[in-house]
């Protein structure tokens, strides 16, 4: 192909993007919605004059794959994952195992078969971190419940990495065989070892080199080296080449440069990600899209409900509290550019424009959702249970608590959390290789067919128990040993009555809610494809857990109402206006140590106004316990109860809650700080 030829098919490509996406931009709508239409004008499929090259312009997109990727890794050092720590891993963990899982057995109920399921399922895991990135720099959010979004998006982007090389291994002849795959696993693990301790010692170095000693373009010139040098090795050794340019970009950001080198690839990187889109959009057959509208239509809604409801329930759980995690869960309402590598990898044309077509509905409904978060989680937020809602809290403060303790408990708990990793690694190959190995195996013996099923069922069961049972007892142990860190319970005598043991057993019952979800549900999306019907497990599961945690909150709830009146008791004390009474409520009643009380003062806003009115706790967060009025004492007030000037609030909640209500109620209002 000559010169001439490839500058009029980037003429083309490029041409046709830029006047789609001027439009698209006019009318606010997603840039790569644009860039994908822009494919399909110029693809062979339409009757348009102007027909791109698809063989060279797929060539093109690869760079744009490469470019994507390597611009990810700039901005993910390994600091900078450490930093974002435990909580943003397990939300995503959590939401990407169960939109997975939810999307391989829809995909199975709509008639594909296993590894399209595991395609399928793997295209709806991961959000489009460009798409968030741009809502939000549009909007000019920054701070607060953003930094949670992306802290998910971190680990999505590790998540969708691991995908990639597994799902590119599938495609290539592993399939879904149990020994192929732990063979697969291995041999990445490895080739991932190789290139990071090798690059570390290697590439940091290097540009820190380059970039003190020689000329601004050396350094750009010298990332890129390192980045399609990863890349080839990447693919040289069988895996995508994705995967080469994310390490090349993270052991560049270990250089500390990372932030400069991304300022000079940006515009090449848009570029070509550009044409990748475009290149996406030349594949589509449009009597394809009508063909597949029912599964577009199925999976866009298994998209738009499990994706906000996975993050949200994994972010409160984490201990973000119910409005950013709500509003980080509707931000994250849809699917991106990595679905499209993903379908793009299987080569299966139909995948491919279900790919298309789902993200293009989540891609339309995502800024609706992230510019209606606040009002829809203030939504969700007033209409929680009274039970429920006081319950979340005080859940809140304990675990803003546990957040502020010394880095020592990592490592007081570090051993219990490898241990319950590996044994639901044993557990998931165990699965596994009883679902795929042994019957074949057993009939080779000699063994009658009608007996290899039941023995081969009998003996994955036993193999499989003990690692179970030390899983679920493991998860029962750290919850235990979590929230002893927050409400101790060891210096109570024999004897004596233990006044935090139903605010400690609610917290156990809820971190081993969250322990066993952030375990179980990766699980269930690892096994599903084998072992049909797992999801089921996982809803018994889940429904046991929650009628346990129910019964906790009901007996906290009696305990709260009981523990409101010596916290009236203390406020009607001289020194009530002291910080004292924090000090006093923490040591009589464990778990009750972010209590507050708030005095609203002469022209306080509040006055005249009810708890209702007021939509204290939705708004902020924070649960009034009692309200102290001269002699008049109201332990759980009644939220119709209208506030007057010199009232004194109990308030319990986390830190940022409780100064959010002390400004609700007065600007000028005085709190007595713990």
């Amino acid at each position: 192909m000559n010169s001439t030829n490839i500058l009029s098919q980037l003429v083309i490509v490029l041409g046709s993007a830029a006047v789609v996406t001027v439009v698209f931009q006019a009318l606010r709508l997603p840039l790569v919605l644009g860039y994908v239409l822009a494919g399909l004008m110029i693809g062979p499929h339409v009757p348009v004059p102007l027909v791109a090259d698809v063989h060279l312009v797929h060539v093109l997109s690869e760079l744009g794959v490469i470019l994507l990727m390597f611009t990810i890794g700039l901005e993910l050092p390994l600091s900078s994952i450490a930093r974002v720590g435990l909580p943003g891993a397990m939300t995503a963990l959590f939401e990407v195992g169960l939109v997975i899982a939810i999307g391989t057995l829809v995909a199975r109920l709509l008639g594909f078969d296993p590894v399209a399921a595991v395609f399928a399922g793997a295209c709806l895991g991961i959000s489009s971190t460009m798409l968030v990135a741009k809502a939000f720099e549009e909007l000019g959010w920054k701070g607060g419940f953003t930094e949670v979004v992306f802290a998910i998006l971190v680990f999505e982007d590790l998540i969708a990495i691991v995908l990639l090389a597994i799902v590119s291994a599938v495609a290539s002849g592993a399939g879904l065989d149990a020994l192929a795959l732990a063979k697969l696993l291995g041999k990445l693990a490895g080739f991932l070892a190789l290139m990071l301790i090798g690059g570390l010692l290697i590439v940091p170095r290097a540009i820190r080199w380059v970039a003190t000693r020689a000329r601004p373009e050396t350094l750009t010139i010298g990332s890129l080296l390192v980045c399609f040098g990863l890349a080839a090795l990447a693919a040289y050794a069988g895996y995508s080449v994705a995967l080469g340019a994310f390490v090349g970009g993270v052991l560049i950001a270990e250089s500390g440069h990372g932030h400069a080198v991304f300022a000079k690839v940006e515009t090449l990187r848009d570029v070509f990600a550009a044409v990748f889109f475009v290149s996406v959009g030349m594949t589509i057959d449009p009597a394809l899209l009508a063909d597949q509208l029912i599964p577009i239509l199925v999976f866009s809604v298994v998209v738009l409900v499990s994706k906000p409801l996975g993050v949200s329930i994994g972010a409160f759980l984490a201990g973000r509290g119910v409005l950013p995690a709500v509003r980080s869960g509707l931000s994250l309402a849809s699917i991106g550019e990595f679905s499209f590598v993903i379908a793009g990898v299987f080569g299966a044309p139909d995948l491919l424009a279900i790919a298309v077509g789902v993200c293009c509905v989540t891609t339309m409904a995502s800024p609706l959702f992230i510019r209606n978060s606040e009002p829809i989680a203030n939504w969700i937020a007033h209409r929680l249970p009274k039970r429920l809602a006081m319950f979340v809290s005080f859940y809140e403060s304990w675990l803003d608590r546990l957040r502020t303790r010394d880095k020592s408990t990592w490592r007081r708990h570090r051993r219990t959390v490898v241990v319950l990793v590996l044994d639901a690694a044993v557990l998931v190959a165990i699965i596994i290789a009883g679902a795929t190995v042994g019957h074949d195996a057993l009939v080779e013996a000699g063994l009658d067919e009608r007996f290899a099923g039941p023995i081969r069922l009998a003996a994955t069961i036993l193999l499989a128990l003990p690692f179970t049972i030390s899983m679920f007892r493991r998860v029962a142990v750290l919850a235990k040993k979590l929230a002893v860190e927050v409400i101790p319970g060891g210096s109570v005598k024999k004897g004596d009555v233990d006044l935090g043991r139903a605010a400690r057993r609610a917290l156990v019952v809820t971190f081993e809610l969250a322990i066993a979800l952030g375990i179980i549900v990766p699980i269930v999306a690892v096994v599903q494809p084998f072992v049909p019907g797992t999801t089921v497990a996982l809803l018994v599961v889940a429904l046991i857990l929650i009628i346990v945690m129910r019964r906790s909150i009901a007996d906290f709830e009696g305990h709260v109402r009981a523990s409101s009146e010596l916290i009236l008791e203390l406020l009607a004390q001289p020194q009530a206006a002291d910080a004292h009474i924090s000090s006093q409520v923490a040591t009589i009643l464990p778990g009750f140590d972010g209590t507050a009380t708030v005095a609203i003062p002469p022209g306080g806003a509040a006055i005249g106004r009810s708890l209702k009115e007021l939509d204290l706790r939705a708004r902020t967060g924070a649960t009034v316990l009692a309200i102290l009025r001269g002699d008049e004492r109201m332990g759980t007030p009644s939220p119709s109860e209208p506030l007057r000037e010199g009232d004194l609030l109990a308030l319990a909640g986390s830190h940022d809650a409780i100064t959010a209500a002390t400004a609700l109620l007065a600007g000028n209002a005085t709190i007595v700080a713990p």
